[in-house]
């Protein structure tokens, strides 16, 4: 769009240089031309820029994606983590509780000896 309104200023100062005297053509016409090739000179600026905020969104995406896939991984890892501490935990009570029950056994045996 910006190339189409620096081609229609272009054409616009052509026009009204067409428009002026004979003498007054060949500088008016010079500085339409200079109007032309700035606003040539903007419209390539602007696509740069649109080109570079393309790319900044585009690395923008790909960092979050990054994030997300790192926030999954953490929460993977912390889950398997608490699972083995459970599991741990588990086999602890029941390990701590199967000695209760013998020592407890142990102590009926006695007292039914005496």
């Amino acid at each position: 769009m910006n190339s189409k309104l620096a081609l229609a200023a272009a054409l616009a100062a052509l026009a009204l240089a067409g428009c002026a005297k004979k003498e007054e053509a060949a500088p008016a016409a010079e500085a339409a031309s200079d109007a032309a090739a700035a606003a040539s000179q903007a419209a390539d600026a602007a696509g740069q820029a649109v080109d570079a905020a393309g790319d900044a969104a585009a690395a923008a995406g790909d960092a979050a994606a990054a994030a997300t896939d790192a926030a999954a991984t953490a929460a993977t890892d912390a889950a398997a983590a608490a699972g083995a501490a459970a599991t741990d935990a588990a086999a602890g009570a029941a390990q701590a509780t199967g000695e209760a029950v013998e020592k407890t056994g142990e102590a009926i045996q006695d007292a039914a000896k005496k």
